[in-house]
């Protein structure tokens, strides 16, 4: 669904949204495509009446009476905080267009709404951001590695996302804060609620210097399936996901999977064969499926869409945001230049696969170097 613009929501979008995002369990697809019909305050009051079909009904029923919604966006306020809906400005669309593919629905689609702390603008933030994720029971490599690379991101620009567990991630978030950087912690539960207890102080720093997320509303708490259905946000929000390390059984093979999925490049550093904490890693850079990284000029050098983020001459063509490298080079100079050409077409002749293709050409789209027309996609000569 294709959300106007506007400058801000009305009040009754917003309370809607917040209804709506306490009372069906993340993702619900059923209630999200009845959203996309009629709309979020339409949605809302035919959940309340009941006056839904059975597919979102079984996502709402158990919890459609619970009227908290003001008392949620009073409780989120006064954290510091507040809900951003698709119809905000903050809203991160650039991110969030991957979600709307057909393998990344397998994973859930776009939010509801998110619940957010933080002083910074979220879409502005993850302009150009990258995910780290890793094992909970890191080694001393692994921790240091996660650190340095965040630190080395943040002192490039990058804003470095994760999930506030311990191990990788938080040594993730605070090589980032170290640097003076942006980061953002996206949690299994209320933003209100500090988990793991352990991390209490690193998420208040978090919530004064970066941003914390979530899609659950206040008071929330984890849960073992929250977790895997919020690994599909970090996957959205970063440009590429970097694993620094991960067991056979890590949960962060699940959002390196998601990762997949989204058409986002997918990383891996490499560890010691003898350690148990690498074997995840090692199993994807053996399948294929991940590129190993040392470095952070290598991690920009992959997830890089446009501007500085190689050091190669330019393309001929330019749009605002600068020249397309890599891959999005090669799909781009795939396209017609008098006739639209199809995705398939365009992955064959560029050399890209298909699920990358179709995550690439929105981002053309969106940085005018690319339009969708009745034949396919066709480049668009900006000068």
């Amino acid at each position: 669904m294709v959300v106007p613009v506007t400058a801000r929501p009305t009040d009754a979008v917003r309370l809607a949204r917040a209804y709506l995002s306490r009372v069906a369990e993340p993702f619900p697809a059923a209630l999200a495509a009845l959203v996309a019909e009629v709309g979020p305050i339409t949605a809302a009051e035919l959940v309340r009446d009941g006056d839904v079909s059975p597919s979102v009904a079984s996502q709402t029923s158990a919890r459609r009476a619970e009227e908290r919604v003001h008392e949620d966006l009073e409780l989120i306020g006064k954290r510091g905080g507040r809900l951003v809906v698709p119809e905000d400005d903050e809203w991160p669309r650039w991110p969030f267009v991957a979600l709307g593919g057909v393998a990344a629905q397998r994973c859930g689609g776009e939010p509801l709404a998110l619940w957010v702390r933080g002083p910074h603008d979220l879409a502005d933030v993850t302009d150009k951001a990258v995910a780290i994720v890793g094992s909970r029971a890191a080694s001393g490599y692994g921790e240091h590695v996660a650190g340095e690379f965040a630190y080395g991101l943040a002192e490039a620009g990058v804003t470095v996302v994760s999930g506030a567990a311990y191990g990788i991630d938080g040594a993730a978030h605070r090589g980032a804060l170290g640097a003076g950087g942006l980061t953002v912690a996206v949690l299994a539960c209320g933003v209100d609620f500090a988990y793991p207890a352990g991390h209490q102080g690193l998420l208040g720093r978090i919530a004064r210097e970066g941003l914390i997320v979530s899609e659950y509303p206040p008071g929330m708490t984890p849960a073992r399936h929250r977790f895997l259905t919020r690994n599909r946000l970090i996957a959205a929000l970063g440009g590429g996901t970097v694993v620094v390390e991960a067991g056979r059984r890590s949960g962060a093979k699940n959002t390196a999977a998601i990762t997949l999925a989204l058409g986002r490049p997918l990383m891996v550093v490499p560890g010691p064969v003898t350690s148990a904490s690498s074997l995840g890693c090692h199993d994807l850079l053996r399948d294929g499926q991940a590129v190993s990284v040392s470095s952070v000029a290598e991690i920009v050098e992959s997830v890089g869409r446009f501007g500085d983020d190689l050091a190669t001459e330019p393309a001929e063509k330019e749009s605002e945001l600068g020249a397309p490298q890599g891959e999005a080079m090669r799909v781009y100079e795939a396209l017609g230049k008098r006739c639209g050409v199809s995705d398939e077409v365009v992955s064959v002749e560029s050399g890209v696969p298909l699920e990358r293709v179709r995550a690439l050409l929105p981002e053309l789209e969106l940085a005018r170097l690319a339009s969708q027309v009745d034949g396919g996609w066709q480049k668009l000569e900006v000068r």
